[in-house]
């Protein structure tokens, strides 16, 4: 696989995770949250991400994270 072929399709979704995960490293460096709610925070956010990157590959569709109110 050539990762120069790589793009963002959903710049908000990477954005979102980002984020997340850059707040719970912070919370753990602050002690405010336990090691083991940060660490599965982390991993629920990175298989968040990693779950629709191979969804969308696969060609499968990929439900948004906020969707019209029904």
């Amino acid at each position: 696989m050539d990762w120069t072929q790589m793009n963002i399709a959903n710049p908000s979704k990477a954005m979102i995770a980002l984020v997340a995960l850059v707040c719970v490293t912070l919370l753990l460096m602050t002690d405010s949250i336990s090691n083991e709610a940060g660490t599965g925070l982390i991993g629920m956010i990175a298989g968040y991400a990693v779950g629709n990157g191979i969804a969308a590959r696969r060609g499968d569709e990929v439900t948004p994270i906020i969707g019209k109110k029904s």
